[in-house]
């Protein structure tokens, strides 16, 4: 039996509590980052166009069960996102910076955002632009499913998010109510949903897949109160798989109904 994979947004629950962030790696300095309405609805990412087709075929294959094997090929699959992200903030005008990424065995490993949480695969943390990856017995397992690179690819959504102005635009706002607070944190989780699906469509010809292997992965989508339904998780990753555009992605102007 296939365990559930979820990627699970830490860094923006994060800076919630913690304000200000710590940049990562090398910056490219471009154009102010936007705040307020123009980050989450009039974002420039999301004018930017189609991702550049790239390539992101890893020569040795992945051996189910080797946790160094998966470690290699998730930096492997973090170069990619690199590449890409990086031409398209540039088309943006906006600053790009390499995140971090650092992979653990264990729950309760420190993050920069807390001790790493139950059912949770990997996570971003916003305060040290750091992505974390539980490489546990279940995913290793299946590591020549998709589940490795798109979840890889979901958390650098969250990154995209943070190099954007998007996640500290909805982190500094004030919420009312838990259901109003759960309601923009869905928007933000079905957007990295979304982001991952375009990166993933962008580099699809070269990764020798079939498309089978895509639909397993939506057939996993599951219902949460943070993520939102299983139906719209499938949505945005799709919708963001066929466009292979940002633009695809504005889940802030989407109806309701798309962000339940």
């Amino acid at each position: 039996m296939r365990p559930p994979i979820i990627a699970l947004l830490c860094g923006v629950l994060a800076s919630v509590l913690f304000t200000g962030t710590a940049s990562a790696g090398i910056t490219e300095r471009n154009g102010p980052v936007p705040t307020g309405a123009a980050a989450l609805i009039h974002n420039p990412i999301y004018k930017t166009g189609k991702l550049d087709p790239g390539t992101c075929q890893q020569e040795e294959s992945l051996s189910p069960g080797d946790r160094e094997s998966a470690r290699v090929y998730l930096e492997f699959v973090l170069d990619c996102l690199n590449d890409s992200w990086r031409q398209q903030l540039t088309k943006a005008k906006l600053p790009f910076t390499k995140p971090r990424f650092e992979t653990t065995s264990r729950l309760g490993f420190p993050t920069g955002c807390g001790p790493f949480p139950k059912d949770a695969q990997a996570l971003y943390c916003s305060r040290n632009n750091k992505i974390t990856f539980l490489l546990s017995p279940g995913i290793l397992s299946q590591a020549n499913e998709l589940f490795l690179f798109q979840t890889m690819a979901h958390e650098y959504g969250h990154h995209v998010q943070q190099l954007t102005g998007i996640m500290r635009t909805y982190a500094s706002r004030k919420y009312r109510t838990e259901k109003e607070f759960l309601a923009e944190v869905r928007k933000v989780e079905l957007q990295a949903e979304c982001l991952s699906g375009a990166f993933t469509g962008s580099v699809w010809r070269s990764l020798n897949r079939r498309p089978s292997d895509f639909t397993y992965v939506l057939s996993y989508a599951r219902s949460t109160a943070s993520h939102g339904r299983g139906q719209n998780v499938a949505y945005w990753l799709t919708r963001g798989f066929e466009q292979e555009s940002p633009g695809a992605c504005n889940t802030f102007s989407a109806p309701k109904s798309k962000v339940a």
